[in-house]
């Protein structure tokens, strides 16, 4: 089978000519396989897609057009209406995503003490810090008053989170240096829960560039080092 390890873009199939020569053409959005309705997935043209293959399967499909270039993963679940964000909810979203990621890593430490396997052991070792912290903020819903306080009172616990959540982030590739594509898993995954993350993207990336550096990155959560 020639096409057993050729790799084809998200969008695309390999296929095999005449001759037996491995290619790549779109995927046909009519033969991607049945999805559950959590697998659906809404797309920036305001449009709810059975799955991510059915999206990229017509994103290729209209390649080479302004549609087709414009056209990308909005956020997981069906389209809805998500509401505009404000100055002082963006003001406030830090806050909330130290405190959601700190809470991550926790959650990952608490697995590997059980399986080993999801973070590696400088990992271990440095969110373990964290974890042994009796004065460490548990998981919940606090207000942000808390959740400020808590912030400028151990302000150490949250440097490391947010600088993993970067570098989990910077695969492709390893630059220091955090494009749309990057970012998109962690945003498609977070928007209908946290309406403000775009807005927040979009104001972390100080010059503009379209790309959001390692220095932006830690001031929008005001990490100084």
């Amino acid at each position: 089978d020639t096409c057993r390890n050729f790799h084809c873009k998200r969008g695309k199939v390999c296929h095999a000519d005449k001759q037996g020569k491995p290619h790549c053409i779109c995927q046909d959005p009519a033969s991607c396989p049945p999805t559950k309705d959590y697998e659906h997935v809404c797309g920036t043209d305001n449009k709810t897609y059975d799955g991510t293959c059915q999206l990229f399967g017509t994103k290729c499909q209209l390649e080479g057009t302004k549609i087709g270039r414009q056209l990308h993963l909005d956020y997981m679940g069906s389209c809805k209406y998500i509401p505009p964000c404000t100055d002082h909810e963006v003001d406030q979203f830090p806050l909330r995503m130290r405190d959601w990621l700190k809470n991550i890593l926790i959650q990952f430490y608490e697995r590997d003490l059980n399986t080993s396997g999801i973070l590696t052991e400088k990992q271990r070792n440095k969110v373990k810090k964290i974890y042994q912290n009796d004065k460490r903020l548990v998981a919940g819903d606090h207000p942000v008053e808390l959740l400020l306080h808590d912030f400028e009172k151990n302000y150490h616990m949250y440097v490391y989170p947010v600088h993993w959540q970067f570098h989990q982030l910077d695969q492709h590739p390893v630059d220091r240096l955090l494009t749309h594509s990057e970012l998109a898993p962690l945003r498609a995954s977070l928007v209908p829960m946290e309406h403000c993350i775009t807005r927040f993207f979009q104001d972390c990336d100080g010059d503009q560039d379209k790309l959001i550096a390692l220095k932006e990155w830690c001031h929008c959560f005001g990490i100084k080092e």
